[in-house]
């Protein structure tokens, strides 16, 4: 299979590859908060023969991701990704009141199992919620037809379920029962 997408997007998703799942691919070492140093970052993807990368690039990469997947650390000596890990970190999320409704986009074939058991992390730590109706709709779009479900976070945080807001704000919680879930037809426009 072709990578698809410019040299800097391919290099992006690596690096998610690195930061969220596999550091190890790169010889790298997360904290317990997911962070990595730098010039092991730039070191480990070297010696990968993937990619070349500096520093530079690697700040270029960091700044223009449109989903902001990843921070440097205060000192710039640090780089983490902000959400998404598979692999067990605790990037210090603190919890947040969510608003009323959340979404969430999927594929139409996860519709049956979501309908029945709900949202799970499945590989990940968290369930990804969107803060609006479109961002579900594309995000589903990416796993085949995008189907969505409207989230009630409102009435799960008042039965005392916790949700964290990312850096790059996509909301998180460990799961949604199905009962706070309800599938929207059609991905036009929003329903409410």
């Amino acid at each position: 299979m072709k990578s698809q997408g410019s040299p800097h997007d391919r290099l992006g998703r690596f690096l998610c590859l690195l930061l969220r799942h596999k550091p190890e691919v790169a010889g790298l070492r997360l904290d317990c908060h997911g962070w990595a140093v730098v010039e092991e970052l730039l070191d480990g993807v070297k010696k990968t023969g993937r990619f070349q990368v500096d520093r530079a690039a690697l700040e270029e990469i960091v700044r223009n991701d449109a989903k902001q997947r990843y921070s440097f650390s205060e000192d710039g000596r640090l780089i983490r990704a902000n959400q998404g890990h598979s692999v067990p970190v605790d990037v210090e999320l603190v919890p947040a009141a969510p608003p009323e409704f959340l979404w969430h986009g999927t594929g139409k074939k996860s519709v049956a199992p979501i309908l029945a058991e709900g949202l799970k992390p499945m590989e990940r730590l968290y369930v990804h919620l969107s803060r609006d109706f479109q961002t579900a709709v594309v995000v589903g779009g990416r796993h085949g037809t995008p189907s969505v479900f409207r989230v009630r976070s409102g009435k799960m945080a008042a039965a005392g379920y916790s949700f964290f807001l990312s850096a790059n704000k996509v909301w998180l919680t460990k799961c949604v029962p199905p009962d706070y879930l309800e599938l929207v037809e059609g991905t036009d426009t929003p329903p409410f």
